[in-house]
């Protein structure tokens, strides 16, 4: 189950052939993103395993789930930006029934990224999940 937002990023990736163009796209997402405010940037909300800094910011509000997030490294914030899409505006008990790895999988990210930015795209996956079940 896939938000409507990100069904556009799956829409938009259709017309990129290149994985440049895809890559520049996520980098690009990242840009547009509004920034973590820096005193959000602390240990309570830093993504462990994750090759770049990565702070995730959740709030469950009214059942719904969303969150803000940032990273030291371009591609990384659009990684962010990504699951951002995937996951916000969801009710909090539907958050545990998206398969995020198969629905990043629909944008052949998973092909294109290094061991380590795909094991940090699961500890934010497993960070998200892990808020929105507590």
């Amino acid at each position: 189950m896939a938000s409507p937002a990100f069904e556009e990023i799956v829409e938009d990736f259709e017309f990129l052939d290149d994985w440049e163009d895809r890559y520049r796209y996520v980098i690009d997402m990242g840009k547009a993103m509004e920034p973590l405010d820096d005193a959000l940037k602390v240990n309570a909300t830093k993504v462990d395993g994750c090759a770049s800094q990565v702070w995730i910011h959740p709030v469950i509000d009214a059942g719904v789930f969303r969150f803000d997030g940032d990273s030291d490294a371009l591609i990384v914030r659009g990684l962010v930006s990504v699951l951002r899409h995937l996951y916000n505006d969801l009710p909090r008990e539907a958050v545990m029934d998206v398969d995020a790895l198969a629905e990043m999988t629909r944008l052949g990210l998973n092909d294109h990224l290094s061991a380590q930015r795909s094991n940090g795209v699961r500890a934010m996956i497993e960070r998200i999940r892990s808020v929105a079940s507590a």
